[in-house]
């Protein structure tokens, strides 16, 4: 990782030095040697490539946190049970990550030599992709976004404690906006207990999600060489036997056939977007801007789903905005 010091504050610009991970080991090495002639020749040179490479991480993250903010919509209206849900949307996601990854040619790669660290991103994600889903059921699409943005607080203290990695200012910042943000929504739906509109078992399951994606960041932060397509495709796959012994997917209406097919794709876009780009920026940094489906996914649930906010809501996702906003003005080179 590469740090820039200045007078004010340490700004880490964290570029990864083996972009994209789902390539021939032959074609990173070659990637890695090229970097370091263009850094001994041309410093200048290789900061403005440090640079490309953050943005595109930013872009990444943020495109991730738009597709995710949609799961809600699709976990509430198709008619099924969770079980049947998360079973067909991993046959349809493990399916089209399958044709992704034959079409790079990278089979051998994304997945015999995904390594530890992939399996492990495997499980965590097929745990985290189990309590995500689940609990859309059990509680408002509001609850579940606005829980998900303490994935930076998470994320940030599991790189402190695991990696060394340095809480800088503009994330620590920027984590203390986004907490205060949650408080001040949960603080409305503490209010009305009685109707009924928190459920407690339905938040523990979006804080067990919660947890496990910012888990899996760190993890890619740590081993940037870890594929993204085959350890998501191994994860939607290690549901399936769980969904056919919980529930009943054969079931499924046709009708619903569909929708599980297209929330399948947004998935794997949305998965391969978020690791691909948290390898190329700082871990807390990845999951300050994936917070940005806080405020998207109640936004949707209002439009589509009718689940109006309420005005803790929506002071509380002004304040994650702008505590997302602010981080990355302060926190760009």
């Amino acid at each position: 990782m590469t740090t820039k010091h200045t007078p004010k504050a340490t700004v880490s610009i964290s570029p990864s030095p083996s972009y994209p991970s789902d390539t021939k080991a032959d074609d990173t090495k070659a990637s890695s040697t090229e970097a370091d002639n263009i850094k001994e020749k041309d410093p200048q040179k290789q900061d403005q490539e440090n640079i490309a490479r953050n943005k595109r991480g930013i872009i990444l993250v943020i495109l991730s946190a738009t597709l995710f903010s949609m799961a809600g919509i699709f976990t509430k209206t198709i008619q099924a049970e969770t079980w049947s849900i998360i079973a067909w949307r991993g046959i349809f996601a493990a399916i089209l990550l399958f044709i992704w990854i034959i079409y790079k040619r990278n089979f051998i790669h994304s997945f015999l030599r995904m390594g530890t660290s992939g399996i492990a991103v495997a499980i965590i994600g097929a745990q985290g992709t189990a309590a995500f889903l689940s609990a859309f059921k059990l509680t408002s699409v509001a609850n579940v976004s606005l829980i998900y943005a303490a994935a930076p607080l998470l994320a940030a203290i599991i790189a402190w404690i695991w990696l060394k990695e340095k809480i800088t200012r503009p994330v620590a910042w920027g984590c203390v906006g986004a907490i205060s943000g949650v408080l001040i929504v949960v603080s409305g739906s503490l209010g009305n207990l009685n109707q009924g509109s928190l459920n407690l078992e339905g938040d523990l399951l979006a804080l067990g999600m919660t947890f496990s994606l910012a888990l899996i960041m760190v993890i890619y932060r740590r081993y940037p060489t870890t594929p993204s397509a085959g350890p998501t495709a191994l994860s939607a796959l290690l549901l399936i036997p769980v969904c056919f012994y919980m529930g009943n997917p054969q079931d499924i209406a046709l009708s619903e056939i569909l929708p599980l097919a297209l929330f399948g794709l947004l998935f794997s876009i949305a998965a391969i977007s978020l690791t691909e780009g948290a390898k190329l920026i700082a871990s807390g940094r990845a999951a300050l801007l994936s917070s940005l489906e806080t405020p998207i996914a109640p936004l949707l649930a209002w439009l589509i789903l009718y689940e109006l906010p309420t005005l803790q809501a929506i002071i509380g996702g002004i304040v994650i905005m702008i505590a997302v906003i602010y981080s990355q003005r302060t926190h760009c080179p």
